[in-house]
C-alpha cells in the first residue's frame, strides 16, 4: 500500500509543480506544430522545446513563459509577438521577424541570433549570456538597435 501511494506520488507531483498549459491552448499548440501557422495564438506558457518551427507564423501570438529552448525559429514572423519571460536558450533565432515583439525578461543564454530582425522590440532584462549574436540589433546592455 505504502508504495503504491508512493509511485503514485511520484508521478503526480511533477504533474501539479509544472507549468501547465491550459486545456484551450492545446488545440493551438497542436495546431502550430502540424501547420506552422498560429498568428494571434495563446500560447502562454507553452512547452516547445526542441521545436522545429521553421518559417513559423506566429504574429501577434501570446508566447509569454513559453519554453522555447532548443527550438529552430529559422525564419519564423514573431512580429509583435508577446515572449515575455519565454525561454529560448540554445534556440535558433536565424533569419526571424522580431518586430514590435515584447520580449521582456526573455532568455536567449546560448542561443543563436543571426540576421533576427528586432525593429521596435522591448528588451529590458533580456538574458543573452553566451549568445551568438550576429547581424541583429542586440548587444551588451540589452535594448540597443
Amino acid at each position: 500500500m505504502k508504495r503504491s501511494l508512493i509511485a503514485t506520488l511520484a508521478l503526480i507531483v511533477p504533474l501539479v509543480l509544472s507549468n501547465p498549459v491550459k486545456a484551450e491552448n492545446l488545440n493551438q499548440v497542436k495546431q502550430l506544430l502540424e501547420t506552422g501557422e498560429c498568428a494571434r495564438c495563446d500560447l502562454q506558457g507553452a512547452n516547445l522545446s526542441g521545436a522545429h518551427l521553421i518559417g513559423a507564423d506566429l504574429r501577434d501570438a501570446n508566447l509569454r513563459d513559453a519554453n522555447l529552448a532548443e527550438a529552430n525559429l529559422e525564419g519564423a514572423d514573431l512580429t509583435g509577438a508577446n515572449l515575455q519571460g519565454a525561454s529560448l536558450q540554445n534556440a535558433m533565432v536565424t533569419n526571424a521577424s522580431l518586430n514590435n515583439a515584447n520580449l521582456k525578461k526573455a532568455d536567449f543564454a546560448y542561443a543563436k541570433l543571426y540576421d533576427a530582425d528586432v525593429t521596435g522590440a522591448a528588451m529590458d532584462g533580456i538574458n543573452i549570456k553566451n549568445a551568438e549574436i550576429y547581424n541583429t540589433g542586440i548587444g551588451i546592455g540589452g535594448g540597443d538597435e
